[in-house]
């Protein structure tokens, strides 16, 4: 049983209640594909491969998973249609196997050293400052030691939103307000971590992409930094993304890894999107594992990603 189970929290109906959209077109338009086909043809495979594709699963992904079905309906010659779905499900469990551990980290998991550092990266209007809030509830719900540093000091309204953030989840912030030195802040964040004997320090940083050097050169002095404190710091760097904007936030996506070595995705919005299939696509043409999907806007609403839980949410009736 995970952390979120033990506080009381159905996880497998918050999956999927959260990508009740997603599921409700793709399901519908599968539904239509395979109805009276007997068996699975060239015809049902070009339309579940425009239903993929439309649903933004990307197209490298799509065609990848139509291959694994291909192989699938060849090996097993006589493939029923009503079968589709299942070996569907089967097959994108196994592709997102392909970039992640097999089992997922709860918040009550132990850190392999401590302070763990965390640099949280995404453009603005992502919800990258209320993941990290979400986080830090989560993390001292979980008996965590928690600490949050405010070092996207472009935005005065993301050190005040953060500072908001903190006092909800009860933790301490560090801060040096708008326009201060990102870096420095981040020095000082890591460095009270370790002071104070915190489990875990979550570090926001700014999310501009309209000058891609600047932004390039400022998460790389900020990682410098944070690893000047503690040793292998950052130790995750998640970067949050907006599933509701689909392929735009694979195009995000690409750009920030070309900047910092991303270990994390984060999909938020997903309640409010029919575009979940973000989630298997971005994951794969990344090889970045998702480690959490806001399904939700309550506190509590930020689910540790499990893979199956999340495709047989997606691809079951």
């Amino acid at each position: 049983m995970g952390f979120l189970e033990k506080i009381g929290l159905k996880k497998k109906e918050k999956v999927e209640k959260g990508v009740e959209k997603s599921r409700s077109g793709i399901m519908e338009k599968i539904g239509k594909a395979i109805v009276g086909k007997d068996t699975v043809d060239a015809q049902v495979l070009d339309d579940l491969e425009e239903i993929l594709i439309t649903s933004d699963v990307g197209v490298k992904t799509t065609l990848e998973i139509i291959n694994r079905i291909e192989a699938r309906v060849a090996k097993d010659k006589y493939l029923n249609s009503s079968e589709l779905q299942k070996i569907l499900r089967e097959e994108i469990i196994a592709l997102l196997k392909d970039h992640a551990p097999d089992k997922p980290a709860e918040f009550d998991a132990e850190f392999p050293q401590k302070p763990h550092i965390v640099m949280i990266v995404g453009v603005n209007g992502v919800g990258k400052t209320t993941t990290i809030g979400k986080l830090a509830h989560l993390y001292k719900k979980a008996g965590k030691n928690v600490m949050v540093g405010a070092a996207d000091t472009f935005r005065a309204a993301a050190v005040d939103q953060l500072k908001i953030w903190s006092e909800r989840a009860g933790v301490p912030i560090i801060q040096q307000g708008q326009n201060a030195d990102p870096a420095a802040v981040a020095y000082d964040t890591v460095s009270a971590a370790k002071a104070r004997n915190a489990d875990i320090a979550l570090v926001d940083t700014a999310g501009r992409l309209h000058n891609k050097k600047s932004l390039m050169q400022e998460l790389s002095k900020i990682k410098r930094v944070m690893g000047k404190v503690v040793e292998g710091a950052p130790h995750e760097v998640l970067l949050v993304l907006d599933a509701s904007t689909g392929q735009n936030a694979m195009q995000q996506a690409q750009k920030f890894t070309e900047f910092v070595d991303v270990t994390g995705l984060v999909l938020t919005k997903l309640d409010g999107t029919a575009k979940g299939g973000i989630v298997i696509g971005v994951s794969n043409e990344l090889d970045v594992p998702v480690k959490y999907i806001g399904v939700g806007e309550d506190i509590e609403d930020l689910q540790v990603f499990d893979r199956e839980l999340f495709v047989n949410s997606m691809f079951t009736d």
